[in-house]
């Protein structure tokens, strides 16, 4: 037993931090055994002093802190095992620190942990700072994808415009997946993935490079930039032992939370894979050798992101999931405490879905782009057909449900899927797995067959990238 590797996958989300242990299963080199896991709620969200309410930032020191927790719930003997690490996270976002001085490590109880030192503030994927006049001020990508609001490229020229001081602070940024990386293994200059550089923007996927030229006659600070690695590849080795892990281990560069998610769950290239979490996001693999357009589409909803192995995944993700029923949750409560009522969310939540699981239809009409949509940021959220046969609470929370799938198909129909030759969706994500009502709507409006098989996320995806690496390798 003790001879079959184990993995600790961790994956930095928005909301929480997952941790999980893997080990390869016996007789089977494609599965594996979950040994623990653990999630715990970031809670990090913080005001932007540079962007006010526009801004979406969270603190560092308290992601890292629930990294902390969920390493400490693990069992010891088990991290001892740990030969391998996988990293995955919120893609799109970046925060920044000096070289050498991003962390402190400390004796944390029985293990060292690292500490924040020198670090920005993360800006999120859902950051709102950069508004569409910015954005079409800014130089056109040499890629085949658009610069949104949100994206660590957009997020550096606005600052350079409102904050260029800032800027001079710190002389290294990646996102907070790479910031893990690179502090686990004191790496002189952050490292990252493609998977998510073309998160950020301005970086080529057939040349796996930045967009240098276009950059530098911008007045952008390339140096800012990190370098480029494989997915899948060795960032380094842990320059100290943490919680009883040992000094030495691999860690992989860290990949997007999007592509390992869709690695943990999809089995076969005809698998589309559906995350509801914060956001959504669906994704189906393109034929070995496709490549996009070069020319980047601002108004395409679909979005092709690099994978694993040199191939691409075909994305429609939308900034509206779980978030836009966690808003209307709160909502409920905010105008319940107005009344002077004092109830839970979570009791609300789960009222409001049963309440819709009762309710099989209405005419009532929700647009729940609350948010927008990258590929139409101005579109705001909307209700329409509004009758007062129509305005219980399960007839609003169907409608608001099934305008979330609804506006999804709107981005990725289930024609295209099958063009694509799709047959089956496989199902992840905390909104979806807890939600009977999303659920009904996804297969009305994807009718393919619906499959959960583990609770399987990025955490999970990282994981099994350093596994079955692990193996390969060790294969005659």
């Amino acid at each position: 037993m003790a001879s079959r590797p184990v993995t600790l996958g961790i994956d930095l989300g928005t909301t929480s931090v997952k941790a999980a242990l893997l080990e390869a299963a016996p007789g089977n080199p494609s599965g594996f055994v979950v040994l623990a896991s653990c999630a715990r709620a970031a809670r990090a969200e913080t005001e932007s002093a540079e962007a006010g309410s526009q801004g979406q930032e969270q603190d560092v020191t308290r992601i890292i802190q629930a990294l902390n927790e969920c390493l400490d719930a693990l069992p010891r003997q088990q991290l001892q095992r740990v030969r391998a690490i996988g990293v995955s996270g919120q893609m799109h976002g970046i925060l920044f620190w000096k070289s050498g001085q991003g962390c402190e490590w400390t004796e944390g109880g029985p293990a060292l942990v690292f500490e924040p030192r020198a670090v920005s503030h993360l800006v999120t994927w859902q950051d709102g700072r950069c508004n569409s006049g910015f954005l079409a001020s800014l130089p056109k990508p040499a890629s085949h994808l658009s610069v949104a609001t949100g994206f660590g490229c957009a997020t550096i020229f606005w600052l350079l415009k409102n904050s260029p001081e800032f800027l001079k602070s710190y002389d290294a940024a990646g996102t907070i997946q790479d910031y893990v990386v690179a502090m686990l293994c004191g790496l002189p200059r952050p490292l990252m993935s493609d998977q998510n550089a073309a998160s950020w923007g301005y970086f080529n996927t057939q040349s796996q490079s930045w967009n240098l030229e276009i950059l530098e006659m911008a007045g952008f600070p390339v140096h800012l930039l990190p370098d480029i690695a494989e997915p899948g590849s060795t960032a380094g080795r842990t320059s100290h032992s943490w919680f009883e892990i040992p000094k030495g281990t691999q860690v992989g560069v860290a990949l997007g939370d999007l592509q390992a998610s869709v690695y943990s769950c999809m089995s076969r290239r005809t698998d589309a894979v559906l995350n509801i979490s914060t956001s959504i996001q669906l994704a189906a693999s393109m034929p070995v050798g496709f490549q996009p357009l070069q020319t980047p589409d601002p108004a395409a909803p679909v979005a092709f992101f690099p994978y694993f192995d040199k191939t691409y995944l075909g994305v429609a993700a939308s900034l509206n999931g779980g978030n836009v029923l966690a808003t209307f949750v709160h909502m409920l409560v905010q105008w319940m405490a107005d009344l002077g009522l004092e109830v839970e969310e979570s009791t609300v939540y789960s009222r409001m879905i049963e309440a819709a699981a009762q309710q099989k239809d209405t005419h009532l009409t929700i647009t729940p782009t609350v948010l927008g949509e990258r590929h139409l940021p101005d579109q705001l959220a909307s209700v329409t057909r509004i009758s007062s046969s129509d305005l219980s609470l399960g007839h609003v929370t169907r409608a608001l449900c099934r305008g979330i799938v609804q506006n999804l198909h709107s981005m990725l129909p289930f024609h295209q899927l099958q063009e694509w030759r799709v047959e089956r969706v496989m199902g992840s994500g905390s909104a979806l797995s807890r939600n009977e009502v999303l659920k009904q709507e996804v297969q009305r409006a994807f009718p393919l067959p619906l499959c959960f098989g583990q609770d399987v996320d990025a955490a999970f995806g990282a994981a099994l990238v350093m596994l079955r690496r692990d193996l390969d390798q060790k294969e005659p």
